[in-house]
Parts: structure tokens; sequence; C-alpha cells
């Protein structure tokens, strides 16, 4: 440096004294132009500090000014201390960027992003303004937290579920109208509304739905009371049936086997089942159909030949802690029968007004009847029923004496339930992103009730209408998403999420590429001392961050997380489960291909026993949990809200795109055990195992260049976002089709191409009683349509990675 300084010392002594061109004001008829002249440039002397509009000249003719002294010696030291100078710029500037990169990268490490202290101005720029302010994770949470208000959530609660709210009702007309009433009262930028004329079942008064005992000779005698006509089975089959009762469980396919195997065949007969563990529609046994043999997509068990099922509430299924309430012995549970979900009538098609569709009706729809009959009408079943005694694991508490199985006396079920065409109305509310505003983060909760619904609906609307005022108030002071909030309260969800299928069967073309998440506030209390998410795999890693932050209602020091590894380290295994049939998020995940969480608090290992009935009130709810529900509701809004805040503003979306690869590993494990059977058959499951292997390393590659990416490339980020948020319509089979398979998630779906058929085909390998190779027996395995299912399976996987790799130049073909 020394040397440095003492050549630049060397360099000003020679130089000759500066000489600069300064522009003056020419006063007089000039006026307007600049007049230059030669000015040293002595220590202090001044420049010209406002400028006029000005007139350049032109360089002087040679020799009109005076020689300027020779430059060559300065020039000389100049270009000797070039290099130094050079060097100690570019040292200094490589030190600055370093600490600011660091200083940058480690700013924000919580949530990955910050978030914008945006304008109320709607054509507001944040990037012509990024450095006016920030609010971090902490900041948001914080906000959010202020906004969020406990005690509305407990009296929305109760208010709504004094309401009549069945769809189609006056009343539900009514309560669409506060809703939309209030959700325009926020600072939403869009508020609508959507009808859809569906058609629904409903029981005749006029017709009641009767059960009869008949005698030997085949004369109807006794009626037995069905307590409350309004219980009913919506999309049941209609007309009358004769058969013997017979017991059976929970009614699920391998309680039939067990049947069959102690010698009681179903065939021909009723059969008495219990409420739980599977959906009433899966309940409902059909009889074989021609058509339903040669169709392998076809769901549901028809190879029983069950004339009618009854389905009554065990109370031994139910807690049974004196301080807790119970369900009375005189109610029945009410439950729709449709294998699938939407309008039964319009199966793959939007139900608007003035539209026209085939006249074809759900393959899901049964041919049998099915009512729901009281605890006290099952009690008086069993006792007639004779035969085998029942396995310990189906007895229950309803007899002093153990049950049988059957078969019993006669009875005669006739259902008379009638379609109706009815309006039902999806509301929305709209708050829009800043800078992906073609991007929905979708949140909604089902409206309408059968009863007074408080379990089934008012929480969720309640939680709904909380978040929407809380977000309101959070965009009021400041905070835009980076993508749009959309909130949804959907109806007629109580036959079969009709409201929210309709609407995805109107829009599917454009929500695959648009939806991001969605999320279900449906049956999110039912309890409080289990948490459970029924979820996509993508959003597992989210969820357990998210569990992180929201402190437990019933744990006081304790967040969700920790209550919930307390009982299970594998704190996946304890809360994460699959999506339901009869859940609304399963239509966003199998039909459309947009990953979907459903959050529920539950008793301990014991159902609510309220659900689908007259009895599940605001007074029950709130004595089931000992007077926690306000503290569970806002639970649950917590939980749901810093979801919507992580997915809708963080600059990269926080979707696990590499979990699936351990998801199809899982699935590999349960077909390695019949690995050996298949080498003996000439077959193998190598391509499978390939296409897992492409997936894992894709997913790998997209990781590496998200990590190594330039993190304010605004191009890149979207492209990014836009192969994160598709991974989950990848999973969709394209080789069927949606009208005859909806449901084409190969790994949530039904049909013969899920991951779940193939193995229920190879299963059929053990029972083959040709057990020769080639076997086409129409019950046992057949080559041809393995080889079908496996291409179906692994193309799709195949894919999947191929989509994930991201450009067709970038993807190995050597598969």
């Amino acid at each position: 440096m020394e040397r440095l300084w003492g050549l630049f010392q060397r360099a000003q002594q020679l130089s000759p004294r500066s000489s600069q061109t300064v522009y003056q004001r020419v006063e007089g008829p000039r006026k307007g132009h600049l007049e230059e002249e030669e000015e040293d440039g002595e220590e202090g002397a001044e420049t010209l500090a406002h400028f006029c509009p000005m007139e350049l000249r032109g360089p002087e003719p040679l020799g009109s000014r005076p020689r300027q002294p020779n430059l060559i010696p300065w020039a000389a030291a100049g270009r000797r201390a070039a290099p130094y100078l050079v060097l100690t710029a570019l040292l200094i500037f490589t030190g600055a960027f370093l600490l600011g990169y660091v200083a940058f990268r480690g700013s924000c490490q919580a949530c990955g992003d910050s978030v914008l202290v945006v304008s109320e101005d709607v054509n507001y720029e944040p990037d012509l303004d990024f450095h006016q302010g920030r609010l971090y994770w902490s900041d948001l949470q914080a906000m959010f937290l202020q906004f969020l208000g406990e005690g509305r959530l407990e009296d929305t609660i109760r208010q709504t579920s004094l309401r009549e709210r069945v769809a189609g009702s006056a009343g539900m007309a009514a309560l669409t109208q506060d809703i939309r009433a209030a959700l325009s009262r926020q600072k939403l930028d869009h508020v609508w509304t959507d009808t859809h004329y569906v058609g629904l079942q409903f029981p005749d008064p006029a017709h009641p739905n009767t059960l009869h005992w008949v005698d030997e000779a085949g004369k109807v005698g006794e009626q037995l009371p069905l307590e409350d006509p309004d219980v009913y089975c919506p999309y049941s089959a209609i007309g009358n049936v004769t058969g013997e009762l017979v017991y059976a469980h929970y009614g699920r396919p391998e309680d039939l086997q067990d049947l069959r195997a102690r010698g009681v065949d179903p065939v021909g007969r009723l059969l008495l089942v219990r409420v739980g563990v599977i959906s009433f529609a899966q309940k409902h046994f059909r009889r074989p159909r021609q058509e339903d043999r040669l169709r392998p997509g076809i769901q549901g068990n028809t190879d029983f030949g069950a004339q009618g099922v009854l389905i009554y509430p065990e109370p031994a299924d139910f807690s049974q802690d004196p301080p807790k309430p119970s369900l009375s012995s005189q109610q029945a549970v009410y439950g729709h029968v449709h294998l699938g979900t939407g309008d039964p009538y319009t199966p793959g098609f939007p139900s608007f007004n003035q539209t026209q569709f085939p006249p074809v009706a759900s393959s899901g729809l049964p041919s049998i009847p099915a009512q729901p009959i009281s605890a006290d009408i099952a009690s008086r079943l069993l006792r007639k029923l004779k035969g085998p005694v029942a396995p310990q694991e189906w007895q229950g508490s309803l007899l002093g004496s153990p049950y049988h199985l059957g078969p019993g006396p006669r009875l005669r079920l006739v259902v008379n339930n009638h379609r109706t065409s009815t309006p039902i109305n999806n509301i929305f509310g709209c708050i829009e992103g800043r800078s992906e505003p073609d991007h929905y983060v979708v949140i909604g909760a089902q409206r309408d009730a059968w009863g007074p619904g408080a379990a089934k609906s008012a929480v969720g609307t309640a939680i709904l209408l909380e978040l929407v005022r809380t977000f309101s108030s959070m965009v009021s002071n400041g905070f835009r998403p980076r993508r749009s909030l959309l909130f949804i309260s959907w109806d007629g969800g109580d036959f079969g999420s009709v409201g929210s299928t309709e609407w995805l069967e109107g829009y599917l073309s454009v929500l695959h590429l648009k939806a991001v998440v969605y999320v279900s506030l449906d049956n999110a209390v039912l309890g409080d001392d289990k948490f459970h998410a029924k979820t996509s795999p993508l959003l597992t890693s989210l969820i357990e961050s998210v569990l992180k932050q929201v402190d437990s209602p019933n744990h006081s020091g304790q967040t969700l997380y920790e209550q919930v590894v307390f009982t299970n380290p594998s704190w996946d295994a304890e809360v994460i489960r699959p999506l339901p049939m009869d859940s609304s998020a399963y239509s966003f995940t199998a039909f459309v291909g947009v990953p979907a969480v459903e959050f529920s608090f539950m008793e301990d290992d014991q159902a609510y026993p309220f659900l689908h009935t007259k009895e599940d009130t605001y007074e029950n709810l709130h004595k089931v949990l000992q007077g926690r529900l306000p503290a569970v509701a806002q639970a649950v809004a917590q939980l749901a809200g810093q979801l919507l805040i992580r997915l809708s503003h963080d600059r990269l979306l926080p979707l696990d795109f590499g979990r699936y690869g351990d998801v199809v590993l899982r699935h590999i494990g349960n077909l390695n055990e019949f690995s050996g059977d298949l080498k003996a058959r000439g077959l193998t499951l190598q391509w499978v195992y390939s296409a897992r292997g492409d997936y894992i390393r894709a997913a790998e590659k997209l990781r590496q260049e998200i990590y190594s990416s330039e993190e304010r490339d605004e191009r890149l980020t979207r492209m990014y976002n836009v192969r994160i948020m598709r991974v989950e319509f990848y999973f969709l089979s394209q080789y069927v089709s949606p009208a005859d398979s909806p449901f084409r998630h190969i790994f949530m779906g039904r049909g013969d191409h899920t991951l779940g058929a193939l193995l229920d085909h190879l299963r059929l390998l053990r029972s083959n009683s040709s057990g020769t190779p080639g076997a086409t027996s129409s019950t046992g395995f057949q080559e041809s349509r393995f080889r079908r299912q496996l291409a179906l399976l692994t193309w799709t996987l195949q894919g999947a990675a191929n989509a994930l790799s991201g450009d067709v130049w970038n993807i190995d073909n050597n598969f």
C-alpha cells in the first residue's frame, strides 16, 4: 500500500493543472444557450450547480487553445498503478458481496421468505419498492394470532347449529344469503355464488319406510317402529325385500367372508351391520349384476347376494365414560349409500341449470335397499337370532348374552324414498395474490347438515368465517399473500360432497392447473384427545412444521407436535391417515390431482357418538369436550390459518415432492411378497422398481436445481412452483377414462389401475385353485389382467418421474 500511495503522489506531481469545461448561462439575445469557457481547476473552485437547457458545441479547431503540457509521464505512472487499484477494488467488492450474501441468506431461515408490507393500492408492485419493509414469519404469525378471536368461534358454532340447513330447504336459502352478506362485508376482492341443480333423495312423508316381521307362511306381521321417519339412507334402492336376518358385524368384505366360512350364507338375506369403521356406502352390498362382472373398475361387493341392509349404532363402539353424554338408544344414524361423490345422476358432468346429460347413473348407486335403525330395534332383532355364536370381537353390549350370527326370523323392508331436483349453492370469497394470483390456495367447509350438525358442519363453518375475517383484517393492515386465497362454503355435503364435486367437475380443465392445495374444515372437532390429519403425502412435512407452531388445547405448555410425540415418537404414524371417500378433500386429490388435507380432533380410540344424528347439538358437543370446545376450535383455526399463510406466502411452495418415493417404496415391500409366485410364472415387477428409481432421481435432481438456483429469480421460482404443484396430478393415470374411472389416482383412487387393485389381484395367486401358470379362471389370477394392471401402474409412475424432470431434453429415457 505504501508503494501504491507513493505512485499516486508522484502522478499528482507530474499531472498538469486540470481544466474543465463549464457551461454558463448566456444573457441577451442568445438567452437559453450555454457558452463554454476554460476554467482553472484550482482547489476550492466552484462549478455551476444549476443547469439550464443546454447547447453542446463540438471541439475547438486545432490551434485555438493553449498547448497542454506533456502528459506522457503521468500516463506512465497511472499505467503502473492501475493493476493495484483494480486489485484493491476487486478485493473490497468481493468481501462486501460475501458479507451481504451471508447476512441476507440468514435473515429468515424460519420461513424461507419475507413478507412485504404492501400498499392498499391494487396496482402496487412489491418488487419496485422491495426494501420499504418486511414482515418475517414471527411478525406475520403474531399478526394472525392477534386478529384471530376465540369468542366469535363459540358464538358462531352455537348460532349455526340452531338453524335449519338441509340442502334445498328454505332455512338453507336464508343461511346462504346471510353468509354471502357476511363475506361481502369483509375486505375480499371477489364474492360470488355458484348454483347447481342436483338430484337428491328424500323420504316420502306420505309413504314412510317400514320394517315388518314375516311369519313362516310369508304373511306380513307386526311392524317394528322406526322411531324417526326422517332418518333414512339417501340413494338407497327403492322397493321392498323379504329375507331372513343375519348379523354381519361392520359389513366389510372380510366380515362377509368370515360369515360364510362359519356356515352362514348371506345370499338372499337381510344383513344387520354396525355403524362405523367403513362408510355406509361400503356397507351397502348390491346384488351381482352381469355388467359388473364385465367391468373390472366397478367397486363394491357384488358377490355376496344380500337382499337388503339394516344399519344400527352399537353402544360398545362409543365412549362409556359416565361424565360424557351417550347416544340415545332410540336414535338412528343418517348416512348416504352412494359409493362415490357428487350427483350420482350426472356422473362426470357438472349439474348446471339447463344443461343436458346422457341418461346414465353412477355405477356406485346400490341395487338393494338400506335403512338405518336404532339400537333399541337392533336389540329386538338380535334376540331373535339363532345359529353360531358370533366371534368375540363381534360381540356388543346390547344383550346380556352373546350375539349370534343367525339366521333369524324373516323381515320385510320397504323403502319409499323419492328423488328430487334440488338447487344447491356454493359460496366463494377470494383474496387475490400479489405475485401469483392465478394459483389458488383453497379452504372450504360444508355448510348443510341433516339435523343440528354442530360437529358435522357448524364448527367448520364457524372456523371458515373466522379465518375470512382474520385474513381480511390482515389485508387491511398491509398483508397481501403471494398466491390467491379462495374461501368456499359448500352445499350438499351430507349427500356425498355433492357441492364440492360438482364444482370440481365444472372447472376440471382449469383447477388442476391453478389449485395448489385444498384444506378441509369438515369434522374438525369430534373430541380433544387425539389429532389426525387425513392428507396427501405432499403435505406431511409442512403439517409437521406447523404442528410445532400451535399450542395444544388440552396440554398446557406443549405444542401439538409435543403432545403427539409424547404418545408415539413416530409422529406421522400417530397422526397421518389416508383420505377417506366421504371427505370433501378426497375428490380434490383422487379426482382432480390437487393435494388436500382434512384435520380432526378425536376422542381417544372412540367415535363421536352424535355424528349424523339429531343429537349432534352444540350442547352435546360442548359436554363431550367438557368445556374445551372453544380452545379446540381455536387450535384448528390456528393450524389451518398458519398452513394457509405458508402455502399462500412462501416464495417456494412447501410441498415435499420427494415423499412419494417413500410411499412407493413402502408399497413395493407389499409387492415383494409375491415376487416368488410371479417368477414361477415368468413374470416380474422390475418395471415398477425401475420407475420408482427414476422418480427418486428426478425428485433429487429438482431439489438440487432449486438449491443452486438464484433465490430472487422470479421466472425460475414460478417454473419450479408449477412443477411442484402438479406432482399430485402426475399420479392420476392418463391411461384410463375419467368417465369410467373418475378417481384415477394410482394410490388413492378406485379401479383396476390402482396399486391397491394390483395387490388384491396378486393375492389371488395364493388362492388360485388351479395352481398352474397362465390360469384364466374368472375368479382367480389372470396373467393378461396382471400385465395390463402392471403397465397402467408403471407408466403412470414413470410419467410422474418424467414430468418432475422438467423439459424433455432433461429426461433420462434409459428405462
